[in-house]
């Protein structure tokens, strides 16, 4: 009786291990994001800046930071003279990612600011 028992429950936690298995890859879950746009303008990169650095990269500036980024001239600048790139692109834990104290922003956020910057940092 007690080895059926032990059957039963083997044989039960075995079909809830199998079920409960998925067949998702990581591309199957990974954040769908739309594609990049074949030349990148402020007003793509815009929505990144507003949601995520105006929290401190106001006007007038919070939280320590050293300059506003709510305008096109200020992140403009922020990219050729204040290492924004390199900033956004650290890793998890590295000291100086901005935003500061993380998380890291998405790398289809990186990549688009990057084609900006590439595409000659175009207002519109």
């Amino acid at each position: 009786m007690k080895i059926k028992l032990l059957y039963y429950i083997l044989v039960i936690t075995s079909i809830l291990s199998i079920s409960s298995c998925s067949q998702s890859t990581y591309d199957d879950i990974e954040e769908q994001t739309d594609p990049i746009p074949e030349i990148v303008t402020y007003q793509d990169v815009k929505p990144i800046i507003d949601n995520v650095c105006l929290v401190c990269h106001s006007n007038p500036p919070q939280n320590g930071a050293p300059m506003p980024l709510v305008s096109y001239e200020n992140v403009k600048e922020a990219v050729q003279n204040r290492n924004l790139i390199n900033k956004i692109s650290l890793n998890e834990g590295d000291n100086g990612l901005m935003p500061l104290g993380g998380p890291r922003l998405p790398q289809s956020s990186i990549n688009l600011i990057v084609k900006w910057n590439t595409d000659g940092l175009l207002e519109n």
